[in-house]
């Protein structure tokens, strides 16, 4: 039983973990590269967001290929290897992209190299590669926590308290038997990726979706009502392109965070087991 618990997480859990840790937009991406490798129909949208993330992607090969000592090259692949892995149509395609990423980061920190961005998103391209793994997916969640807190450790501020959101959501989804699955972890770094960056969105929207998770909709209907109130600056702040795809996933979660709280009732300090 153990064993088919932990084949099944590897598919499921890990993906969950993967698509909100740099809040990309799974389903737009799969319409989008099914439409860019298939001919399908998709939006203008969607087509765009997987063009850019293509393009990104062949520019920091180019970068990483010329300079392969360079660890800000690497990291700047890794992570365009990691955004492209999410408009993968299959395992195969998904795999082979994130092994280009996880590469990068490991030749240079070979090198001896100690940078938190190479660390992160070493662990974000093992996260894709976990993804397409049934067996040994267990064994490549431990790496991650380890580089993710090797990250942490040398920069807790980088991408907007990436290292202990990511941390947090690890623990959040991996089991608790067999593996790291952590409920008191997980709510010690999502809630310290809040104090640490509390105007960004994917920060307040992670913790609030765990405390719903654990039916401690207090906190939830706390980190709600931060949300409201941030809302408009965040949309100013983290604009443009880049943020594209990142803005569709959070305005779906919200929006769906406040329908699940709604259905509630105001039963303020009631706790629940995760």
């Amino acid at each position: 039983m153990l064993a088919t618990t932990n084949c099944a997480w590897s598919r499921t859990r890990t993906a969950r973990f993967v698509a909100r840790c740099h809040g990309v937009l799974t389903l737009a991406a799969a319409i989008g590269c099914a439409a860019l490798v298939h001919g399908g129909p998709a939006t203008t949208g969607s087509r765009d967001l997987a063009a850019r993330a293509a393009e990104r992607f062949v520019e920091g090969q180019e970068k990483h290929r010329a300079q392969p000592a360079n660890p800000e090259a690497a990291w700047q692949f890794a992570r365009a290897a990691f955004e492209l892995a999410e408009f993968s149509t299959n395992n195969v395609q998904r795999a082979v992209i994130a092994q280009q990423g996880i590469q990068a980061c490991r030749e240079v920190l070979a090198r001896g190299v100690r940078e938190a961005p190479v660390h992160h998103y070493l662990a974000m391209n093992l996260g894709q590669l976990a993804r397409t793994r049934s067996l040994g997916a267990l064994r490549i969640v431990d790496e991650m926590e380890r580089e993710f807190k090797m990250a942490r450790a040398l920069d807790e501020h980088l991408d907007h308290a990436g290292p202990d959101r990511n941390l947090g959501l690890l623990y959040l989804e991996a089991p608790r038997i067999g593996s790291i699955g952590n409920r008191s972890k997980a709510r010690q770094h999502l809630l310290r990726a809040v104090e640490l960056a509390p105007d960004f969105p994917e920060n307040r929207l992670s913790f609030a979706e765990a405390c719903l998770r654990w039916t401690d909709f207090h906190l939830a209907r706390r980190e709600l009502k931060a949300l409201e109130e941030l809302w408009p600056a965040a949309r100013a702040k983290f604009s443009g392109q880049d943020w594209e795809a990142s803005w569709m996933e959070w305005e779906s979660r919200f929006e769906r965070l406040r329908k699940d709280l709604a259905e509630h009732p105001r039963r303020e300090g009631s706790r629940g087991k995760d």
